[in-house]
């Protein structure tokens, strides 16, 4: 008996259906019936009678709810309690580290600190968003990069990874046009979503072959039930390709010939706020109202950073750019609200060096949502004029945030079909000195330099901007929670 079992008969259980609990649980209805027909076995002991229309409790399954229903509170409770008691334990340090700093060296350097104080938690902040991304899932990542400021470390082909691991794997990494940008990578999608089903297809024939022996079926079924989920299909396509590598069958040779489009890819699409906000932004929409698991990541800068600094939707109230020389009077576009709008895009805002664990956590999120994401990463840049110069770029993000300039938060549709809120503010309460996090940059200094009186009025119309914002977040909070 495993815990997942127990979860999957939790969620047939409570909504009578195998279809409505495959959903809720992004795995197919076989695997479902498969892991609760493993546990009736076990148990010996028929749990859930089943019919045409609906499945119900037996008597037995009744009381085996109700008491597993109890085992997974407590369950639940003493993780709470251990994480609280491991925080409470254990000092928490993040150090943010150059990637032009030697990596050997400053390993050394954490090793030696480690030893002299085991009961702090290290964790290291290095390099940008890009990279974070594709160390997290790089290995099965394919790009798609808006020409601009992101696409400075792209590849030269699409076929091509900008950088390998030890099996050769890594992201494929191309850049499109500025303003088709979303719909290059959507073309990428559909191209690996025709080859892997082309592919999907042969293996099914294998498995329903009478020839193949029980480990190759064994091997085809496990990469079936993970078709969709790219943590696991990895592991099952290798399984796959080693059971079937010398197998005397054409379909087996095919299937073995086309091994690097069998596992399940990460769709990702790259570039900044001028392509997404504006120019690209028919294509973002459109992207994201398809449905299809792709995931875009925006690089928000407030600015078109690569054409000269014009000012853009995302630009702010009161900030000085090209054809806004004396400070945009309207306010920022909220494409966030406009993306969560449609109810099943996962939307996420991120800070880095605000809080480095909340970025990992949405992107991970991002990924693992089976259907569109969109994440907006607040990106400093040198056309903000930091006065602290580009080096302080992860302090400055951090000042955004807690000043309230900028928020942090994470829309999971997918929390909502289990009961849970899909609303979560990351961001706390704003503190801090609101103008002086402005007076901080050129884009408002140099405003407030020329026309006081003007950037008096326009900076606290910016700052009224943003309490209205947290103000609208905390609503949502409330809106998407469930009921007590």
């Amino acid at each position: 008996m495993t815990l997942q079992q127990i979860l999957y008969f939790q969620r047939v259980a409570r909504s009578g259906s195998f279809t409505k609990a495959a959903r809720a649980c992004f795995v197919s209805q076989t695997a479902i019936s498969r892991q609760i027909c493993a546990l009736e076995e076990e148990l010996h002991v028929t749990l859930l009678e089943r019919d045409t229309a609906h499945v119900k409790l037996t008597l037995a399954g009744e009381y085996f709810f109700q008491q597993v229903n109890e085992l997974t509170a407590r369950l639940e409770e003493v993780v709470t309690r251990t994480q609280t008691i491991a925080q409470e334990q254990q000092t928490h340090l993040t150090l943010g580290i150059p990637t032009i700093l030697e990596q050997h060296a400053i390993s050394q350097l954490l090793r030696q600190y480690h030893s002299l104080h085991p009961e702090v938690q290290l964790s290291t902040v290095a390099g940008s968003r890009q990279q974070l991304v594709s160390q997290l899932v790089g290995d099965r990542m394919y790009i798609g990069n808006a020409a601009g400021c992101s696409s400075a470390i792209s590849g030269g082909a699409p076929i091509l990874p900008y950088c390998r691991d030890c099996k050769g794997h890594g992201p494929a990494w191309e850049h499109s046009l500025f303003e088709d940008n979303a719909e290059f990578g959507y073309g990428m999608l559909l191209a690996q979503k025709a080859i892997r089903g082309g592919l999907k297809a042969k293996v099914e024939d294998v498995m329903n072959s009478e020839k193949a022996p029980e480990e190759v079926k064994a091997a085809c079924k496990e990469y079936l039930d993970t078709f969709d989920c790219g943590a696991t299909n990895g592991t099952a396509t290798e399984k796959l390709v080693e059971a079937i590598k010398d197998a005397d069958c054409d379909v087996c040779r095919d299937i073995v010939k086309n091994k690097d489009f069998l596992a399940k890819k990460s769709q990702w699409v790259f570039g900044g706020d001028g392509w997404a906000y504006d120019i690209g932004f028919g294509g973002v929409d459109h992207v994201l109202a398809s449905g299809k698991d792709i995931n875009i990541m925006v690089y928000d800068t407030e600015v078109y950073s690569n054409t000269g600094g014009q000012s853009s939707k995302a630009t702010p109230t009161g900030a000085v750019a090209q054809f806004a020389a004396g400070g945009k009077e309207t306010k920022k576009k909220d494409m966030a609200s406009i993306a969560m709008s449609y109810g099943y895009v996962y939307v996420a805002q991120i800070a880095m060096g605000a809080d480095y664990n909340q970025a990992v956590k949405a992107i991970a999120e991002a990924e693992a949502y089976p259907g569109p994401s969109l994440i907006i990463a607040y990106a400093p840049c040198i056309n903000h004029g930091i006065k602290k110069g580009m080096a302080k770029a992860q302090t400055e993000e951090k000042l955004a945030v807690q000043t309230g300039y900028w928020h942090c938060f994470r829309f999971n549709p997918a929390l909502a079909a289990e009961g849970k809120s899909a609303f979560t503010l990351d961001s706390k309460a704003p503190s801090g000195d609101y103008q002086e996090f402005l007076n901080g940059e050129v884009r408002y200094n140099s405003l407030k330099r020329a026309n006081p009186a003007k950037a008096e009025r326009l900076f606290g119309k910016n700052e009224q901007e943003a309490k209205d914002r947290y103000t609208y977040l905390n609503k949502l909070v409330k809106l998407y929670g469930t009921e007590e």
